[in-house]
């Protein structure tokens, strides 16, 4: 079974994300602040991690650079959500260890789209 975390300090988000993604094949957790995602990243990491752009505790990128040293032997597929297309975000993600982007807001379609993308969904 999948696990995917959705890193958004908007409680709607996270539970859209939850309703669209959580099933028989994939376990969604949520964390509201960076600080929360770390500490339960450090007791399990997730395969993919979904981290909001803006954060209240912590910048993206550090987020993103933290998760991916927390355990050399587990890579999580993390990417960036954002409001607005930014290059210079989708670029300080990616040189953080990000592997993708995607917008908020975003349908059933779109996000279901992403995971087949990163070939984590059917």
């Amino acid at each position: 079974m999948k696990r995917c975390m959705i890193v958004d300090d908007s409680s709607v988000i996270r539970k859209v994300v939850s309703r669209i993604l959580a099933g028989p094949d994939m376990v969604v957790v949520e964390a509201p602040t960076a600080g929360d995602a770390l500490a339960m990243c450090a007791a399990e990491l997730p395969d993919v991690v979904i981290v909001d752009s803006r954060l209240p505790d912590m910048a993206s990128e550090d987020l993103i650079r933290r998760l991916t040293t927390l355990d050399p032997q587990v890579k999580p597929h993390i990417m960036i959500c954002m409001t607005e297309f930014d290059v210079g975000t989708i670029m300080r993600a990616r040189r953080a260890g990000a592997r993708g982007h995607m917008l908020k807001p975003f349908s059933r379609t779109q996000l279901l789209e992403c995971f087949r993308d990163m070939e984590i969904a059917a």
